[in-house]
């Protein structure tokens, strides 16, 4: 079971959640794409039959095997990452957690939350991705990178804190008549 339904509190509902975008795995994309060209560039040194050329041609076979071994360790990274974080938005807070060893969570209740912010860069807009920053009272503040259509995230955050906002207004003017009028 995940972190989120296992920490709901009583007539606690989940509304939405988000997940981590697959531009996670970019950095070991770009890593394998250098051990590759390493790679062959190393195979094409090694047809001359000079001295020199063998020696370059082994450091750079070397080399690529290396940057292997570090798109291996960058991969199992992200895909620890992309499998380990929730996000989720209920119906009284919102609940993130990101990490498997090293666990990091943040439960923020709605009523506590001042704004929501989206940051993204260009290659994060054309992928529609971005970080989701929920700035709480007190200067609290908790930054999600990586989250699939943040503008949408943040759309819908900031519609269940209104219909909570509401919905608490619309019970307190049942509860106490004589002040709401």
């Amino acid at each position: 079971m995940s972190y989120v339904q296992d920490n709901l509190m009583p007539n606690e509902k989940v509304l939405f959640s988000a997940h981590k975008h697959p531009a996670v795995f970019l950095p070991a994309i770009i890593s394998f794409l250098a051990s590759a060209v390493i790679f062959i560039f190393s195979l094409n040194m090694g047809g001359q039959n000079n001295q020199g050329a063998s020696v370059l041609s082994g450091f750079a076979l070397c080399l690529a095997g290396f940057f292997f071994l570090y798109t291996l360790i960058l991969g199992l990274q992200a895909l620890i990452i992309l499998t380990t974080t929730e996000f989720a938005v209920t119906n009284r807070r919102v609940i993130a957690k990101t990490g498997f060893i090293r666990r990091h969570t943040l439960e923020m209740l709605l009523t506590k939350i001042e704004s929501v912010a989206v940051h993204q860069g260009l290659l994060a807009r054309m992928l529609d991705f971005g970080s989701v920053t929920v700035t709480g009272t007190g200067g609290t503040k908790e930054s999600f990178k990586a989250i699939v259509k943040p503008i949408e995230v943040r759309s819908k955050i900031n519609q269940i804190i209104e219909q909570s906002t509401q919905a608490y207004s619309q019970q307190q003017r049942v509860l106490n008549p004589e002040k709401s009028g």
